[in-house]
């Protein structure tokens, strides 16, 4: 059977600030979802958040970038926002960066992470959820789940993984992308993705059957702006067992919260701290960045789970950690590597800043 797995985010209101989302946004969401359901548009549906961001997760038979599937998120957002306005919650409909929809919700605001594949015999999915951070969080991640033998030993040990993965990664800002092997190329690629401000892994294929493994939202929300508006707060679905890393092997690059850019204003590095989805309530100066993971057995398109994948003892030495980490980098206050390079901060005050004293700089002699 062939479906369509579709997750789509957007911050439409937060509580209180940016720590959470609302239990009336979330249930005016489900509201929208269940009617896509009963009416067939939707084979199955699982609403839920991270932080502030309001998570669309559905099942469909429509592919990807189906125009009726992005309009219902579309308008469950719009909805979600009407609420969150009612309620004056913070930022209400902040990621609808446009008035009307126009066909595709991509370039809209909202983040999307879709794939379509034929479902196996057993069909186990994780969905990472983030929030306080930008797009490029998923590739370090990533690159350990499909590439790191040192993470995942089925890369040395499963015949049928031996052959490794191909790497689809885009250039946010130049709107390129390009296909890289592991692991015969592993330090071409690494040259790439460690840079997460400008290259985001899209997606990751089996060598071994061409099928889709993995798939991130890459849209960038101060490049379609213009303007520092929020964090991206990317997406991710990962397909496990098989031909693909066990879902601890997925797991696991998590338990070491590696830096990502975000946290207040979207203007520094912070842990990446994996937390159960109840615990996905960043408070400590906007933070740390939060990312959560929800387990799903896909049968016949049902979803069946949540399961919280990190709701899990064995990541309470990656937490403890984050918290260290936080307290060190917040200790450094305005300064790098806490605050940003002020290349990315160019969404942010910076730009009015420099300009307001443009005429006080004079040049060296």
């Amino acid at each position: 059977m062939k479906i369509t797995l579709s997750v789509i985010k957007a911050d439409v209101g937060g509580y209180v600030g940016h720590s959470e989302s609302h239990p009336d946004v979330l249930a005016k969401a489900r509201e929208g979802l269940a009617k896509a359901k009963q009416s067939g548009l939707l084979i199955d549906y699982h609403v839920t958040k991270c932080g502030d961001d309001l998570q669309l997760i559905m099942t469909h038979q429509h592919g990807e970038e189906n125009e009726k599937i992005h309009k219902l998120a579309w308008d469950t957002f719009v909805e979600g926002t009407e609420v969150a306005k009612s309620l004056k919650l913070y930022g209400a409909g902040q990621d609808l960066l446009s008035d009307a929809f126009s066909g595709n919700i991509k370039g809209m605001g909202p983040g999307v992470a879709e794939m379509e594949f034929e479902e196996r015999k057993s069909e186990p999915v994780i969905i990472f959820m983030a929030d306080k951070t930008s797009s490029g969080a998923w590739n370090m991640p990533l690159y350990k789940m499909f590439a790191d033998p040192f993470n995942t030993i089925g890369l040395v040990i499963a015949p049928n993984m031996h052959v490794g993965f191909t790497f689809e990664v885009h250039d946010v800002k130049e709107h390129k992308k390009i296909t890289l092997n592991a692991p015969e190329e592993i330090y071409d690629l690494l040259i790439f993705i460690g840079a997460p401000s400008r290259y985001a892994v899209k997606a990751v294929y089996s060598r071994e059957t061409s099928d889709i493994a993995a798939v991130s939202s890459t849209q960038r929300l101060s490049l379609i702006a213009g303007r520092y508006v929020g964090k991206d707060d990317p997406v991710c679905i990962v397909r496990s067992q098989g031909t693909f890393p066990a879902v601890g092997e997925v797991l696991e690059p998590f338990a070491l919260p590696h830096l990502v850019e975000g946290w207040m204003r979207g203007s520094h590095h912070g842990p990446f701290m994996p937390v159960a989805i109840p615990d996905s309530i960043p408070s400590r100066f906007d933070g740390p960045p939060r990312v959560t993971a929800a387990g799903f057995q896909i049968a016949d398109g049902r979803l069946v789970g949540p399961r919280d994948m990190f709701a899990d003892l064995s990541f309470d030495r990656a937490r403890q950690q984050a918290n260290e980490i936080a307290e060190y980098m917040r200790r450094h206050g305005p300064f790098e590597p806490h605050r940003l390079p002020l290349e990315e901060m160019e969404y942010t005050t910076m730009p009015q800043v420099a300009k307001k004293l443009e005429g006080r700089f004079s040049d060296l002699k």
